[in-house]
């Protein structure tokens, strides 16, 4: 239990109707649970409109409503408090109801359309690797400490993320790392956090179903850096367009990495091969477990942000060179009967995609096939469909379109969309195999020695969602089952 009062101090110029010297046991978005006491915050979703709700809560003992708008026929037993932006009150409100978790950690930000999760959870594994305890917020998985709690969205609600973020300070971690959506910044998910430090990583086309533009998607994204504190440190990457605009309105200390100019974070690929690279960090070599120019990029924001959270410079890079690659990016399996390999990544973005694809043309350097097996997402970013198609084809020497997470769409419609990015050459080194797991087979059937087959797009995800509900798959199973029966 709470008061009212001591609840709404975080509040800026709140407008009160109602008395505020009663107790709270509560706080809710979800006017489902509110019963006694409870505390709704009424917020305008993208289907959903909070306010809608108000006229159910009377007669429930509901102690008061947190609204842009108070009701003409509001009910006098609840306490109303009007606010410019529901969402960004119920920021405060959550690190308010829960004791401001995110003051008692260093808090890591990671933002940007590719890398976000890698990024994260490395930060997460130094501060761990450092002798720290530490928590992660990130697609794949939650962490508090060791404690894995599964993963719903890339940035939760406010609410959860500052109940995971006080569960961290229970269990007595002092770090903790977070993707950063462009979601969560946009709908003020992040509004009342304390963040120690903020990442960049890159920003390329996606999302633009919900932003609808790409100077939308840049601006919520930025809205991130807007919002550090002083006392922040804000680290962008200098060799991205959009880096410094990021860093334009921050008031964090400002700091830049880079593979390619001189940065206060540089680093350099020195041997790239599939099951490793070695790679200069500020003129200091180190052997990885990651492979790829976009994983050398990962690996400098981390060894810049190691730096910058003050840990010892050796320590920071003998922990490095015990890193693994997360589940789902970049993760290789070897066929030993066919001498082939394959890659599971993530990558579902044109230039996810690219990367990858890339990364695996510089190891190979032209010795054997690349097969990739790659769709899109259905309800999500049409236009980004004829893209990957055509970036895949680029890069590969065959290519299989594949159904990825249709939604309400026909995977066929997802197809066709996808296709009208091919020539008529690209055309004739690609199939279209609405069934994933036989797309699969018939990369692994085409595959030979010396070859490599990218299965993009899902990466660590154990579902296809179809048509509402979410039925098992995982490329990975899926791979290790081909390359056993080999």
């Amino acid at each position: 239990m709470k008061s009212l009062s001591t609840l709404i101090q975080c509040l800026e110029k709140p407008l009160v109707t109602g008395p505020i010297n009663r107790p709270v046991a509560t706080v809710t978005m979800d006017s489902r649970q509110c019963g006694q006491d409870a505390l709704f915050v009424a917020v305008r979703g993208t289907n959903v409109d909070g306010h809608s709700f108000i006229p159910s809560l009377s007669g429930r003992g509901v102690a008061a409503v947190v609204c842009e708008e108070i009701p003409a026929d509001h009910d006098p037993e609840i306490t109303f408090i009007q606010v410019p932006n529901t969402s960004h009150a119920l920021g405060r409100l959550a690190s308010e109801w829960y004791d401001n978790p995110s003051s008692k950690l260093r808090l890591v930000g990671v933002t940007g359309t590719n890398g976000k999760t890698t990024t994260a959870t490395l930060i997460y594994e130094m501060a761990r690797l450092m002798g720290h305890k530490a928590g992660l917020l990130s697609t794949v998985v939650n962490y508090i400490d060791d404690k894995a709690v599964a993963a719903t969205q890339t940035t939760p609600d406010a609410l959860t993320i500052n109940r995971l973020l006080h569960e961290m300070v229970e269990a007595g971690c002092t770090y903790a790392a977070m993707e950063v959506s462009s979601h969560a910044a946009h709908q003020q998910r992040i509004a009342g956090l304390t963040f120690a430090g903020g990442i960049f990583t890159n920003l390329t086309r996606d999302h633009l179903d919900y932003h609808r533009t790409f100077a939308e998607y840049l601006k919520a994204k930025k809205i991130f850096f807007d919002n550090l504190p002083e006392t922040a440190w804000a680290l962008t990457n200098g060799d991205e367009s959009h880096g410094e605009v990021m860093l334009q309105n921050t008031r964090a200390k400002k700091y830049n990495y880079s593979l390619r100019q001189v940065a206060d974070f540089m680093g350099r690929i020195i041997e790239n091969r599939l099951d490793g690279m070695l790679l200069s960090l500020n003129d200091v070599e180190i052997e990885t477990q990651f492979t790829g120019r976009f994983n050398a990029y990962n690996l400098t924001a981390v060894y810049g942000a190691s730096s910058l959270l003050g840990w010892n410079n050796m320590d920071i890079l003998v922990a490095m060179s015990r890193l693994v690659p997360v589940a789902g990016r970049f993760q290789t399996f070897r066929s030993s009967a066919k001498g082939y390999t394959a890659i599971v990544d993530y990558a579902h973005t044109p230039d996810a995609v690219v990367n990858v694809l890339t990364a695996i043309k510089d190891v190979t350097n032209g010795n054997g096939k690349i097969i990739t097996v790659v769709g899109a997402g259905g309800n999500r970013d049409k236009g980004k469909r004829p893209i990957m198609a055509a970036e895949a084809a680029r890069l590969s020497d065959r290519v299989i379109l594949t159904s990825d997470n249709p939604r309400f769409e026909e995977p066929g419609d997802i197809l066709a969309d996808m296709q009208e990015g091919l020539d008529a050459e690209a055309r004739t080194r690609t199939l279209s195999i609405v069934d994933r797991k036989e797309a699969i087979r018939t990369a692994a059937a085409l595959a030979g020695e010396g070859d490599v087959i990218l299965i993009a797009g899902k990466g660590h995800e154990d579902y296809q969602e179809i048509k509402g509900v979410k039925h098992h798959f995982d490329d990975r199973e899926v791979v290790r089952e081909i390359i056993a029966g080999e």
